[in-house]
């Protein structure tokens, strides 16, 4: 089986569309999540990009392109770009592998709110594999064109299936990652009814959210995306490019118990698949950006779930969630958050567990303190995604 190699980064996150300036702004503890749609009956907050889709595309060409699409192309091309993937890649040997939760929200929400008139690109905008089907298109990739909507998982899981292809030797590149653009009026509404986002009071939104804090209260929504170039170490080298990290193992499971509450036994068998593949112990890992919600059941299961596979080696293993800075992207979220953890491994230094300055003495793992933490030694970090539905993955990587 040949060796897995990230050669290429690409994000449009809250913190901007250069990944090593948002890893710095997650370093500095610099939150991204502020206040939305006043008009709403209940306060609401999330984390937002500055984009101008101009950039990418003419006007003619975003025609019936909804903003989860837009955004998708964008990390896809920049990721391409920092991977300098030569044109001599066959299309056949290409391929797209994307992750979305929830589609074109934008669009959908267009078409209820058009008064009667919906737009005649409607279904085409908002479709879920439309992010990847337009990756596709402006790539000229004629290889596997895949879409996993598993919820929060879905670009974890993306990763996993195309980093599977690359070993296989199926593909010569896989351009994996994820999208999402969910941050409309009926979106937030929904996630209000479900008692999951952050509560906050008027100017604390930025604050809002405290993985593993004792007086944590859920989530902030978040949008963007994130991809990652994918091939074989050999490929890599043999081209002289810069390997960011391996992506050394990966673990997918399924709780099969609940469609919305966590099970610590089936994240376990995530976690354990990710170290079996990458035939590491749990003392080699030094670092997890978490899955951390800031709910109060998800962050209590994910330490239960830890602590079942590190056991004695959990004090050596530093722990923080970044969703506190740049909200919870849903289907985009493993993907934006390996990127982050690609960074924190490569550059050995940790983003911060922020907001969290009285810890939940239940979630008992080490996290990482607010002012971030330098990690000389760090060889291997993994980023969890417990997804509703109950679907697991683990992205486990290691420095080349």
């Amino acid at each position: 089986m040949q060796a897995v190699a990230v050669t290429g980064l690409g994000v449009v996150s809250p913190h901007g569309s250069d990944a090593a300036a948002m890893f710095e702004a997650l370093l500095q503890g610099r939150s991204a999540i502020a206040p939305v749609f006043p008009e709403l009956p209940k306060p609401a907050c999330a984390a937002t990009v500055a984009f101008d889709p101009l950039q990418w595309f003419t006007k003619m060409q975003l025609t019936g392109v909804d903003r989860v699409s837009q955004l998708a192309v964008a990390a896809a091309d920049l990721a391409l770009r920092d991977a300098g993937v030569p044109g001599d890649v066959a299309p056949e040997r290409l391929g797209v592998y994307a992750g979305c939760g929830m589609g074109g929200a934008a669009a959908l929400e267009a078409a209820y709110r058009g008064g009667g008139r919906v737009p005649p690109l409607t279904i085409p905008a908002f479709m879920p594999n439309a992010p990847a089907a337009h990756v596709a298109m402006r790539h000229k990739v004629l290889g596997p064109v895949l879409t996993y909507s598993v919820a929060c998982a879905s670009s974890a899981v993306a990763i996993a299936e195309a980093a599977a292809a690359v070993q296989r030797g199926d593909l010569d590149v896989a351009i994996a990652g994820g999208s999402e653009a969910l941050i409309v009026p009926g979106v937030v509404l929904a996630w209000q009814a479900m008692h999951t986002l952050a509560a906050f009071d008027e100017g604390m939104a930025a604050t809002s959210v405290r993985p593993f804090a004792a007086d944590r209260s859920g989530f902030a929504l978040g949008e963007g995306a994130a991809f990652v170039v994918l091939e074989s170490a050999e490929r890599a080298r043999a081209r002289g490019a810069r390997i960011h990290a391996r992506l050394a193992g990966w673990g997918i499971s399924s709780d099969a118990a609940h469609l919305t509450k966590p099970d610590a036994a089936g994240q376990a068998r995530a976690l354990n698949a990710a170290l079996r593949r990458a035939d590491l112990a749990p003392r080699d890992v030094g670092y997890c950006n978490a899955h951390g919600t800031a709910t109060k059941a998800g962050d209590l299961v994910e330490c239960e779930a830890l602590a079942q596979v590190f056991g004695d080696a959990l004090p050596g293993l530093a722990v923080s969630s970044t969703k506190a800075l740049h909200g919870h992207l849903l289907g985009a979220a493993g993907a934006l958050e390996a990127v982050v953890t690609v960074q924190a491994l490569a550059q050995r230094r940790l983003p911060p567990n922020a907001h969290c300055s009285a810890p939940d003495p239940e979630c008992r793992v080490p996290l990482v303190p607010a002012e971030g933490a330098a990690a000389p030694q760090l060889a291997a970090a993994i980023s969890n995604s417990f997804a509703f539905g109950g679907t697991n993955a683990v992205l486990l990587f290691t420095r080349d």
